[in-house]
Parts: structure tokens; C-alpha cells; sequence
């Protein structure tokens, strides 16, 4: 489990620095814009050019400076209070869904779903309401949006795509949070199924994002019984028939001692292939996806000691 959280967590504080540089960079340019005479580390020159500039084309349309021209910190403090309260808001929601407890998986997806889509509505709330303070009209922002949404939607064809797409994942249930698939030969944990885009995770904890229409051909490992396999050396001197017998001891007892994984008894194949030196043999298991690499691991762990303490070697060399 450490492993698999490791590069996840190693994310985390760089995409908080960012946002933070992202906000400090938003207030400095708005600062620059209205007060230039704050910001001590600009030239004299510097500020009679902003001035100018703000003078020459944002003066008719900046709705947070007054009637008198000197600007409007109220204006700007409710902004900033909105914008807090839209995040706490947020928040609250992101931990109630996370209270959820839920078994089933498709439950859990549309779950995780359904906090996607009220974040979308609050950023966009947000816009909208923190307009209506700076003093625009939001009616006219609203039918601007209508007129901006119909020419974006022309080069914005892919995005659109991938949420028809995400949308008819749900609702066929191709898979849900949870499972484990393969795509474009990349397996990995399905973590979230978002309206754009699906995350997923592999056995080493590497994170995957993939555009929901790029997901057009997939494998829904959880759907089916996987196979475990174990490959064992045994050495051509060795007596085939007491190594058989070894390995016949040693299934019967892993559904016992390892319930987790070995719902049913493993498979003695027979004989994989022979070599001059060695001979392979086979034991197949059925397990669930998620645990196919752990059992194999548990099977070559016990094959492995049971050999040992019949005196069988794994090679002549």
C-alpha cells in the first residue's frame, strides 16, 4: 500500500504551490492594474505606462473603481468573500460525499460523479455571481455566454465528445470505480470517472489520465476470473513423480492459508517445457484480477520452500 501512494502524495504539494503562485499572480496583476503605485519594485516610467494603458482602455470598462474613480475595495472585499464562501461551500460538500459509504460501484461512480458536476456549478456560480458584484449585468453575461458556448462548440468538438462519452460509460456500466481494465495495453485501477476524463491507477501507483473518447476498445478485467500462473524448475535428475506430490501437498493448502486470495484450490498443469538442465512445471489458479500478482507470488513463495525441504533442486547446473 506505501508503494502505491508514494507518487500520488509527491504530487500533492506541486499542484498546491501552483495554485498558490497562480493567485499571487491574479492579485498582482490586478493590483498593478488599479494602484501601480503600490507595487514599490516598479519603475516610475513602469507606472505611467500602466496608468496609460488602464487610462486608455480598461477605465470604460473596469466596474470596480467608483464614481470618482478611486477604486472600490468594498466591491473587491465581497468579491473575496463570495470566492471564500463558494470554496468552504465546496468543501463541506467534498467532505459529506466522502462520509458516503458505499459497496457497490456503480453506486460509488455516479457518487464521484455527482461531486464533479457540483463543483463545475459552483466555479460557475462563482463567475457569474462575482460579475454581478464587480457591477456587470448578469443577464447580459448569461446571453453573451449563450452566443460564446455556440462558437466555442465549434472548436471545442473533442470536449464535447469526451462527455457524450463519459456519459454513455455510466450509463451502460462498461465499468465503474473500482475495476480493474486494460486499455491501449495500460492496466491499472479504475479511480475516478470524471465527465472528461477517466484516472486510472497501476500496481506501482502510476496515474494514468485518459480522455473518455480515447476509451473505445478496453478489457474489464474484474468481469472476468483471472489466472494465476506458476512456473516451476525442477531439476532433470530429480524424480518428476515426488516432485508432483510436493506440489499437489502444497495446493491444497493455500485456499486455507491464504483465503484472501486462493478462493478454490490451484491447478497442477504438468510439465510447461523441458530443457537439458531443468524441467518446468505448471500450477494455474483462478483468482480475482486484483489479486493475480499477489497470488502468484504466494504460490512460487510456497512452491519454492516445499521443494527446498524435499531436497528437489530447481537445475543440474
Amino acid at each position: 500500500m506505501t508503494e502505491k501512494t508514494k507518487p500520488i502524495q509527491k504530487k500533492q504539494p506541486r499542484k498546491t504551490t501552483s495554485r498558490l503562485i497562480g493567485i499571487i499572480m491574479i492579485l498582482l496583476i490586478l493590483l498593478a492594474l488599479n494602484l501601480p503605485q503600490l507595487l514599490f519594485f516598479l519603475k516610475p516610467e513602469q507606472q505611467e505606462a500602466i496608468n496609460l494603458f488602464r487610462e486608455t482602455y480598461l477605465d470604460q470598462y473596469t466596474p470596480i473603481r467608483n464614481a470618482e474613480g478611486g477604486f472600490d475595495w468594498l466591491r473587491l472585499v465581497a468579491l473575496a468573500i463570495m470566492i471564500a464562501s463558494c470554496w468552504a461551500v465546496s468543501r463541506v460538500i467534498k467532505w459529506i460525499f466522502s462520509l458516503v459509504k458505499v459497496k457497490n460501484r456503480h453506486v460509488e461512480t455516479l457518487k464521484g460523479l455527482a461531486a464533479n458536476v457540483i463543483r463545475y456549478a459552483i466555479v460557475i456560480f462563482a463567475i457569474i455571481f462575482g460579475l454581478n458584484i464587480l457591477g456587470a449585468d448578469v443577464l447580459t453575461v448569461i446571453a453573451g455566454l449563450g452566443i460564446l458556448a455556440l462558437i466555442i462548440g465549434f472548436g471545442a468538438q473533442s470536449l464535447i465528445e469526451d462527455i457524450f462519452s463519459g456519459l454513455f460509460i455510466l450509463f451502460e456500466g462498461r465499468f465503474y470505480v473500482g475495476d480493474i481494465i486494460n486499455v491501449d495495453d495500460f492496466r491499472g485501477e479504475v479511480k475516478s470517472i470524471g465527465i472528461v476524463s477517466t484516472q486510472l491507477a497501476d500496481a506501482g501507483g502510476n496515474l494514468r489520465v485518459i480522455n473518455n473518447s480515447d476509451i473505445r476498445v478496453l478489457t474489464n478485467l474484474s468481469e472476468i476470473t483471472s489466472v494465476a500462473v506458476s512456473l516451476i524448475s525442477v531439476a532433470c535428475s530429480a524424480d518428476l513423480d515426488q516432485a508432483e506430490e510436493v506440489i499437489a501437498a502444497v495446493t491444497k493448502t493455500l485456499p486455507e492459508k491464504y483465503p484472501k486470495y486462493f478462493k478454490s484450490e490451484p491447478r497442477y498443469v504438468g510439465v510447461e517445457s523441458l530443457n537439458e538442465t531443468n524441467v518446468v512445471l505448471k500450477v494455474t489458479a483462478s483468482v480475482e484480477e486484483a489479486n493475480i500478482y499477489m497470488a502468484r507470488r504466494m504460490m512460487n513463495r510456497e512452491f519454492k520452500k516445499a521443494l527446498d525441504a524435499a531436497g528437489i533442486k530447481p537445475s543440474d547446473l
